[in-house]
């Protein structure tokens, strides 16, 4: 009896150890052994005048880096960046996560990234994967980043070797379960050298931009599991958590050219609103980085409206200012949500 015990426990042993097995493989043995990650080089990006105007375009404009790195005055409607603390990292005001602060990304030796090499942070802008080679959490946006061409990434990198080294450590990550684990499952080595954009059009211009703006990862709703919702894109509803109202929710904007959206602006009003933060009577959330976008050429602004009405209009009423209400749509509460329908068919 003692004896088929013991082979009865084995076997249970050996199929729960087969089922976590599966179980790993099925998600990935990067949860238990880390994120792929590329070797990276110790050789320097060149440094030229271009790249340093390209590199402050991106940072301080389209691609707003400090929005996310440096903390905000949170006592006037505008959230303006603290100046003395540009880079230097911020505890991001996403509490459901877990605790998850932006790094400082000044050239502070110790606590920035005065010790990293050039390609060590080319490859977390643009690949996610820190310099001891941990996973970065994807709300920094290294998926999209990853289309970024090669001498984007290193005018990038040029420039932020040449703004003021602030020390200053921020908390260290404390992400909920499984995110913590899941986390290095995200992270994918770039194949090969990335190009520049297409730029034949300003569709195509406009395109590149969106991107690496994020307008479309901060337009587009999801499912609770961080999934875009299906022939959604642009379409708002996506929700984040207001740190100058108390953590109060509020839901990015509907852009696309549906009359529930921005099909009520002209190039002149999409090109004032983004630089300025306003509509006529009041102040929008500036959680969108208004600050950064203010920087924007007319050239590309113009790139970026053309690229917004190319897209197909998508009727999806989200509202801030009035009461919330059930969304069928997006299976969430926000302002007009009850005015939604599900699409047919």
């Amino acid at each position: 009896m003692a004896v088929r015990l013991r082979s009865i426990l084995l076997g249970l042993v050996a199929l729960v150890i087969a089922l976590v097995l599966a179980g790993i493989t099925a998600v990935g043995w990067e949860i238990v052994l880390g994120p792929k990650f590329r070797t990276t080089t110790d050789q320097p990006f060149e440094v030229t005048e271009a790249r340093l105007a390209r590199g402050q375009y991106l940072v301080e404009g389209v691609a707003h880096c400090f929005h996310c790195h440096s903390e905000h005055d949170l006592s006037t409607p505008e959230y303006p960046i603290v100046a003395a603390r540009r880079g230097a990292g911020w505890l991001l005001p996403i509490p459901e996560l877990g605790t998850l602060a932006a790094p400082n990304i000044t050239p502070d030796p110790d606590t920035g990234l005065g010790a990293w090499t050039d390609d060590e942070i080319a490859r977390a802008i643009r690949e996610g994967v820190r310099k001891d080679g941990r996973a970065l959490f994807p709300v920094m946006p290294y998926t999209d980043f990853a289309k970024m061409s090669d001498e984007d990434v290193a005018s990038i990198v040029v420039y932020l070797r040449t703004i003021p080294a602030v020390r200053n450590t921020v908390p260290a990550r404390q992400l909920i379960f499984p995110l913590s684990l899941l986390v290095n499952t995200m992270p994918e080595p770039l194949a090969g050298p990335v190009p520049g954009p297409a730029t034949a059009t300003p569709v195509e211009r406009g395109h590149y931009l969106a991107t690496l703006a994020g307008c479309i990862g901060c337009h587009t709703p999801t499912d609770d599991q961080g999934i875009p919702l299906p022939h959604m894109e642009l379409a708002g509803g996506a929700p984040f958590d207001d740190p100058g109202r108390e953590m109060a929710p509020v839901f990015s904007a509907n852009i696309t050219r549906d009359p529930s959206g921005i099909a009520h602006y002209d190039e002149a009003m999409f090109k004032e609103t983004l630089r300025t933060g306003r509509l006529p009577g009041r102040v929008l959330n500036h959680i969108m980085p208004f600050e950064a976008f203010s920087h924007l050429t007319d050239e590309d602004l113009s790139a970026l409206f053309a690229y917004l009405e190319a897209q197909p209009p998508i009727k999806h009423r989200v509202s801030n200012t009035d009461p919330p209400t059930p969304c069928p749509i997006c299976k969430r509460s926000h302002g007009l949500g009850n005015l939604n329908v599900l699409p047919q068919g």
